[in-house]
């Protein structure tokens, strides 16, 4: 794809391409959503989107620069379908924890999409929203702008980490997602408690912990640590660091 996007000033409405679509951003999102779902990362070509779209491939120049251009449209659409009808309560873990799990969810939805997606900084209009909710939540619990913005960089990475983990994990064929649930199933519960007494000990619960995700816990783990620094009186310096 050549860089020759049309303004969105100067785009006019089209009749409907021969599927009935009337081109627009958001259709050729849902469309690059569909088709990387259903064939993975070589879906996202011009000449796929055209042929789903019922257009002309050339068509998509005008909305999208390139197909990298087109890809973080997707990541940020990812993003805001996590936000969606969002309502915040004004308790800051509430919310933060809301947003943990809605961002996960979002992500898990598409598996194929977020393993291209959930690693890029779209720069646009849903990321920047939730870059400012997430900061609004903590400034306005009263964390200090630095503390604020650490809490910020853990919590997103995190999130985006498991999601991109367990998306990768939903990605795979069924006989192979299968054949990794009986490797902690089967493999490890027979390892004997003379060589290996943790695992022979907990084999069982390893066994039904490993089938679902750990993002969950890790977040609560994530939001007790923020909870805990929040509520810890500020150190009182020493006479080496009062001058």
């Amino acid at each position: 794809m050549t860089e020759r996007v049309v303004p969105e000033s100067q785009r006019r409405r089209r009749r409907p391409t021969k599927q009935g679509t009337v081109l627009s951003e958001p259709a050729i999102v849902e469309t690059a959503l569909r088709l990387i779902g259903q064939h993975g990362a070589q879906a996202l070509t011009v000449r796929r989107l055209g042929a789903a779209l019922g257009a002309d491939p050339s068509a998509i120049y005008r909305y999208f620069r390139n197909t990298d251009d087109l890809l973080l449209a997707v990541a940020d659409e990812l993003i805001g379908r996590a936000q969606h009808g969002l309502r915040p309560t004004g308790d800051w873990r509430t919310d933060l924890r809301e947003m943990g799990l809605r961002i996960h969810a979002a992500y898990q939805a598409h598996p194929q999409a977020a393993l291209l997606a959930a690693h890029r900084t779209t720069g646009r209009a849903h990321e920047t929203a939730a870059v400012e909710a997430i900061l609004d939540i903590l400034r306005s619990a009263g964390f200090p702008d630095p503390e604020a913005v650490r809490i910020y960089h853990s919590f997103v990475d995190q999130a985006l980490a498991f999601a991109a983990l367990d998306a990768a994990v939903l990605a795979m064929p069924a006989p192979a997602q299968d054949a990794d649930s009986d490797v902690w199933r089967a493999g490890y519960s027979r390892l004997p408690a003379t060589t290996h007494p943790n695992i022979a000990a907990t084999a069982p619960l390893l066994a039904a912990d490993m089938r679902r995700s750990g993002y969950p816990f890790a977040l609560d783990l994530l939001l007790e640590a923020v909870a805990a620094r929040r509520t810890s009186p500020p150190a009182v310096p020493g006479p080496e660091t009062a001058r």
